[in-house]
């Protein structure tokens, strides 16, 4: 026969490891990340964004002044750059001027696996508005956080058994 405690530890425990079932499967796949961010003046801004192979991004830059570099895995990001830098950016950051009324748009694919890594500068007397709509590929920390949740329920049930088998003094 089951304790009470048992029981309800046996409960607790299961709902965790469904709560944590259902988290894990939930972040499995691609996410689709709208955000909007404001730099203030001076301020510098980097964007990383792992995605895997063909999923389109969107970003679009308003702002007085602004300087942009663009980095992509291997030569699978395709942005119009003045650089001649097969890897879709340069060391060197492009100055954007003037963008209050026509913003700048980039839309790409990725065509690789890997991560763009994108790093503004505004050196406007305005603050920067920076919009967009990216896809990311799973991050291994959340995958690990809806295990641990997932082991914590299955720990539950363990202490919990242990009071059918044994009562601690105390209880």
């Amino acid at each position: 026969m089951l304790s009470k405690r048992t029981i309800i530890g046996l409960i607790f425990g299961i709902a965790i490891i469904t709560l944590g079932a259902a988290s894990l499967i939930q972040h499995t796949g691609l996410h689709t990340d709208d955000f909007q961010d404001i730099i203030e003046v001076g301020s510098p801004a980097s964007y990383t964004i792992p995605a895997p192979n063909h999923t389109p991004q969107h970003m679009e830059i308003t702002g007085n002044a602004f300087d942009l570099n663009l980095k992509s895995p291997s030569t699978g990001l395709k942005i119009p750059s003045n650089s001649s830098d097969p890897y879709g950016g340069s060391n060197k950051m492009e100055s954007f001027k003037d963008r209050i009324d026509e913003p700048l748009t980039l839309d790409w694919v990725h065509l690789a696996d890997g991560e763009t890594k994108i790093k503004i500068q505004n050196t406007g007397n305005t603050e920067l508005e920076i919009t967009g709509v990216i896809i990311t590929s799973y991050q291994p920390e959340i995958f690990t956080l809806d295990l641990m949740v997932m082991i914590t329920g299955v720990i539950i049930i363990g202490f919990s058994l242990g009071f059918t088998l044994r009562k601690p003094k105390g209880f």
